[in-house]
């Protein structure tokens, strides 16, 4: 199920599982505040290996860079048995159209 822009917001209010399985550099230029980084080829084998995420019925909001690797994911955590997974439509692309807050990691400093 893909959700708006809006309700993605409302959804995210009350702390789902967020997921961003785009590619780790892409994770790294900038992601949605509290992501996850599970990248689409790991995510099968990293939600049934981490216990922290075994609870089907945890929501989980997902996301990539405009929806189809978020929409096969999806899925994909359906069949495993998830029970309340929901993707952002237009994906991460979208979020940034929309000025939505990002989180970018900080540059090192050595002072």
């Amino acid at each position: 199920t893909e959700i708006t822009l809006e309700e993605a917001q409302q959804q995210l209010a009350s702390k789902p599982l967020l997921l961003d399985v785009r590619e780790p550099q892409e994770f790294e230029v900038a992601h949605i505040p509290g992501a996850r980084n599970i990248p689409r080829g790991m995510l099968e084998f990293a939600m049934t290996q981490d216990e922290g995420l075994a609870d089907r019925q945890r929501a989980i909001v997902l996301y990539c860079k405009t929806s189809g690797r978020a929409a096969l994911s999806a899925e994909a955590l359906t069949k495993l048995g998830y029970l309340q997974v929901r993707s952002i439509a237009g994906g991460f692309d979208a979020w940034l159209a929309a000025g939505l807050p990002t989180d970018k990691p900080k540059p090192l400093s050595f002072e």
